[in-house]
């Protein structure tokens, strides 16, 4: 029966090997190659190498081909001590990628030289379990989720399009979300607007927003502006934000809030709804076109659905 150690040294015949000071030269010399992190995810967050792409060990057979569909990539891999990467590399290989190296030595020769490590931004276990389904997504993971703790959200009404915007935005970790809405709210809001509930009738709709967010995810700021948009506040309101949210119900606020985008150079995510009927766009116009490119003017009064 072989043991571990028989199995290394038989993939380090098969598996060619780079040192550490290999690898930051082929990083220096910008060379075509995809940096491999396949560590566990703990020692992932004490740190790594910047620009590497990060798949766990234990994932690593489900998910390389998502990451890296040509099989002639060449792919240097790296664990902590080289021994992980060796058998990981002879199981690429296996799978049909032929230009496979393990960095001998792994993450501890790299950082016992002194080059460069980055590290996640630090959260809490309680964070990392709240967030742990989006972990598993690739398209966000654990930096995805750190972006989206840092981000600025603002949301242009707290009605029947704000309502689960904030609740999902609010779930999700956006890390700031600012409230413009001026009205209270009413009863006949409630089957639809589910920030608020039957307690909240007549309070403002921003304050309601803030103890509905603020019970579901604790991580999230609440900005509340129990304002109504207006030109003279648009401006100096998006400034504060990466992102534009327009849950309003009337043409006059929606072109402001086009307007005033355009000029703070923010994207907008616009949502419009009639009865069982929905439309959703998002506009960039430092990209492509805006609402007012696609619908110069307002329709004529009653034209509009009551």
């Amino acid at each position: 029966m072989k043991s571990s150690r028989d199995l290394i040294e038989e993939a380090r015949k098969e598996i060619p090997e780079l040192s550490a000071a290999d690898v930051k030269q082929k990083l220096a010399c910008e060379d075509n190659f995809v940096l491999l992190d396949i560590r566990d995810n703990d020692e992932y967050r004490a740190g790594y190498i910047p620009d590497a792409l990060y798949i766990s060990r234990g994932m690593l057979e489900f998910e390389i081909e998502d990451y890296v569909t040509d099989r002639d990539q060449e792919i240097v891999l790296y664990c902590a001590a080289g021994a992980r990467s060796l058998l990981a590399a002879q199981s690429l290989k296996s799978l049909g990628y032929t230009r496979v190296i393990s960095m001998s030595g792994g993450f501890r020769d790299w950082s016992n030289a002194g080059n460069p490590i980055a590290k996640p931004v630090a959260m809490s276990a309680e964070q990392l379990e709240r967030y742990s389904r989006h972990f598993m997504l690739r398209e966000i993971g654990e930096d995805g989720q750190a972006k989206l703790l840092s981000s600025r959200v603002l949301l242009i009404g707290a009605g029947g399009l704000g309502s689960p915007a904030g609740v999902y935005l609010a779930a999700a970790g956006v890390g700031t979300l600012g409230v413009v809405d001026s009205d209270v709210v009413d009863l006949s809001n409630l089957q639809r607007q589910i920030l608020h509930q039957t307690a909240d009738v007549d309070k403002p709709k921003v304050d309601s927003a803030i103890e509905t967010i603020k019970a579901m995810n604790p991580d999230v700021n609440v900005i509340p502006h129990p304002i109504r948009l207006d030109e003279s506040n648009a401006m100096e309101i998006f400034a504060d934000y990466d992102v534009i949210v327009d849950g309003t119900d009337n043409f006059a606020t929606r072109y402001l809030v086009n307007d005033a985008a355009i000029l703070a150079d923010k994207p907008i995510v616009h949502g419009s709804i009639f009865q069982f009927e929905g439309q959703l766009t998002v506009f960039d116009a430092t990209q492509g076109p805006c609402y007012r490119c696609l619908f110069p003017s307002p329709p004529p009064p009653g034209m509009v659905p009551g």
